[in-house]
């Protein structure tokens, strides 16, 4: 009788186990639905969790570690661990903890995410590379050039893209402000982490400027800026990379060209003669810096007015004669992708972060930028400079 009991203690100690045990692979089965908020990657993938415990009465202990120890997203994923652990039957309790990865454990994530290639590779700029980068690029300011970078980016977002922005414009940075990003980029290693809104990937100089502070800068700072903003910035796969570039044809252009010269330039300008004629010079760039010119955007084309008749304050016809006269400088085919009507929510929403594609998806504008979004998102991927694998046959 006492062998009996015996056994059946021991029966139930080896049962409690099995069951701990499969228990614990199915919070670790849980725990590969979180993704890291920042490299949008499992993070039983990139090494994070460090340990995970169950006892018997399903009580479980997680250590997951952060890349950093500021760590901007450590409470979004608190959260999404606490979720998705708390939602495996049998878990009756979480108890989450949160290190910090040691110097070796990035060294090895940094392998994981860039492989062994030297970390001033840009990504964009290697033969095989499948991601679209426009350059947003106008002859003047003051036509809304990064409010058309900042909707063409969300409205591609909303198309399951992965998109990032990079706000090229040094000295007149202000992406951030239109797409309500406020939080600072992180680094591990030598890895800068971009932050995310609305489902892009954000990078620009003023994240890294206190205050309002003017950036004073020449010619060889900037390229070099530019440069760690396409190298040193972890991407990841991204099918579309739009660029903020400056007004004009200066430093940046040039230093793009060099940098990525698979990038093509998106033309924006308004109806007005003045802004026709500068854009003109700005798209001209192409001849000399051998890109392509994916189109051209006429942004405040009209305002529509209450009594359905519309108000052509800078004239009209000014996007389809800069369209017209690029094709035939280059010798090449360039579209008038859209006309944006001049909304007061596309200001409003500039100042508050919201693009107006997301506040008012219905309004003309909204949908013209969506209908501008679509084109470059169907796109085909250029063939230039790509190997196509190709072998001659045999005879």
């Amino acid at each position: 009788m006492f062998t009996d009991s015996f056994d059946a203690r021991k029966a139930t100690k080896v049962s409690l186990a099995q069951d701990s045990d499969t228990l614990e692979a199915a919070v670790r089965t849980a725990l590969a639905s979180v993704s890291d908020p920042e490299i949008r990657r499992p993070i039983t993938e990139l090494g994070m969790v460090e340990s995970v415990g169950v006892s018997p009465d399903g009580a479980t202990a997680v250590t997951v570690l952060l890349t950093v120890a500021g760590c901007p997203m450590r409470e979004k994923l608190t959260t999404d661990v606490t979720a998705a652990v708390s939602a495996v039957p049998g878990v009756t309790s979480v108890n989450l903890q949160l290190g910090v990865m040691d110097d070796a454990q990035r060294t090895e994530l940094r392998t994981l995410l860039r492989g062994d290639n030297p970390v001033n590779d840009i990504p964009f700029a290697q033969p095989g590379s499948r991601t679209r980068v426009y350059a947003v690029a106008s002859g003047k300011g003051g036509v809304g050039k990064s409010s058309v970078t900042v909707n063409l980016a969300v409205a591609l977002a909303r198309r399951g893209l992965n998109v990032g922005v990079l706000d090229a414009d040094i000295y007149g940075f202000s992406v951030p402000r239109m797409l309500g990003v406020t939080a600072k980029p992180t680094q591990v290693e030598k890895m800068i982490m971009p932050p995310q809104a609305h489902d892009v990937k954000v990078i620009s100089i003023g994240m890294f400027t206190p205050g309002n502070t003017a950036v004073v800068w020449r010619g060889p700072m900037l390229h070099r800026a530019l440069q760690q903003f396409l190298a040193d910035v972890y991407w990841g796969d991204l099918d579309v990379l739009l660029m903020d570039l400056p007004p004009g044809t200066g430093d940046i252009a040039i230093s793009l060209a060099q940098l990525v010269p698979s990038a093509e330039l998106l033309v924006v300008t308004t109806p007005q003669l003045a802004a026709r004629e500068v854009a003109e010079r700005a798209g001209s760039i192409a001849l000399q810096t051998h890109q392509q010119i994916v189109g051209v955007v006429e942004n405040m084309s009209w305002m529509d007015l209450p009594d359905g008749s519309r108000m052509e304050l800078f004239g009209s016809g000014g996007g389809q004669a800069v369209a017209e006269s690029l094709a035939a400088l280059t010798g090449t085919k360039v579209d008038l992708l859209g006309q944006v009507p001049i909304d007061v929510a596309v200001r409003e929403g500039g100042d508050n972060g919201d693009p107006i594609v997301l506040t008012k998806p219905t309004s003309a504008a909204a949908m013209e930028f969506e209908k501008i979004a679509e084109r470059l998102a169907s796109r085909q991927t250029s063939l230039v400079g790509r190997s196509l694998g190709l072998s001659p046959a045999g005879r």
